[in-house]
């Protein structure tokens, strides 16, 4: 998850304030281990970060130095919500990042320059959907061969033969959502009308 790296800082940052609150009072551990009943072994091993912190532990030690527990255990910073938007080419497509994360999921806005070459029908691992903001897709999946106007979406499993694309009478703009383990990103395909694939085709 996103804030997961936020949250391991929080926590690694709770030993060495232990360390120099305590210091700061002139408290050595062992008069600290008599006052809170905690060993002195798990105190040592608390401040050097060898023993994750608990409430149980965190609680009778700070009441014994005098701190409020937010003063040892911070809440963790709140990440930019923003996601830096870098444009990439990718095959002559202009490819700009919607989601930060690189596992799982990821979104893209693609815009696609009309071309005249032959369309080539590729297969990978993923599963993918799209979505037509402006102008016409063509969606080639195994044999079937569908056009989409803007409002129109599409998904598939990737290890289908597929390739997508402008109609050859202007760009078009997409949103895509890409997922690597094939994992089903919407609703289940429909038999009928399915469709395309992301970036690389």
């Amino acid at each position: 998850m996103e804030d997961q790296p936020a949250v391991a800082a929080a926590i690694d940052q709770i030993a060495p304030r232990l360390r120099r609150a305590r210091e700061k009072k002139g408290v050595t551990l062992a008069e600290l281990g008599r006052s809170t009943g905690i060993s002195t072994s798990t105190l040592s091993r608390l401040e050097s970060g060898q023993r994750k912190p608990s409430l149980e532990l965190l609680l009778p030690i700070t009441a014994a130095l005098g701190l409020r527990l937010d003063e040892i255990v911070s809440a963790p910073r709140v990440l930019d919500p923003r996601v830096p938007q870098t444009p990439a080419r990718v095959d002559g497509r202009l490819l700009i990042p919607l989601t930060r994360q690189q596992s799982g999921p990821r979104a893209y806005k693609m815009t696609i320059p009309a071309d005249d070459k032959e369309p080539r029908l590729r297969r990978h691992a993923g599963y993918e959907w799209l979505y037509v903001l402006r102008g016409r897709l063509r969606v080639m999946l195994g044999d079937q061969d569908v056009v989409l106007g803007p409002g129109e979406a599409a998904e598939f499993d990737c290890q289908t033969p597929h390739w997508f694309g402008a109609t050859g009478r202007g760009s078009v703009e997409v949103l895509s959502l890409f997922g690597k383990q094939g994992e089903r990103i919407h609703v289940r395909a429909r038999t009928g009308r399915r469709t395309p694939d992301h970036g690389q085709e």
